[in-house]
């Protein structure tokens, strides 16, 4: 489908935190790139099932590119991004860049 994987976007005051679902991936067919504020996350996936029943042999492969590009609402730092695949569940942790911080105003009375 044109939204899969299904990505879940959280922010935080210091990053965003995004998980993708891409069941069937490895982390070598995915790939991340972030340019300013939009990140592109693309792959895919490749399933392989085999049937051996008598006499007959079936070998099924299911191929899946996929591809989403995801708008931030501010700029991240690009050497501080972390990226871990577990269990068919990718995680980004997006580090905001200074300029992306909310700055903390004192008020003096």
């Amino acid at each position: 489908g044109g939204n899969w994987p299904a990505i879940d976007v959280a922010e935080t005051d210091e990053a965003f935190v995004i998980k993708a679902e891409v069941p069937g991936c490895k982390p070598e067919d995915i790939d991340i790139s972030v340019h300013g504020n939009t990140m592109t996350i693309s792959g895919e996936k490749k399933e392989e099932q085999e049937k051996k029943e008598k006499g007959y042999y079936q070998a099924e492969r299911s191929y899946g590119r996929f591809r989403r590009d995801l708008s931030l609402p501010c700029e991240v730092n690009a050497e501080k991004i972390e990226a871990t695949c577990k269990e068919g569940v990718l995680t980004l942790t997006l580090a905001k860049s200074e300029k992306g911080k909310p700055v903390k105003v004192k008020i003096r009375s």
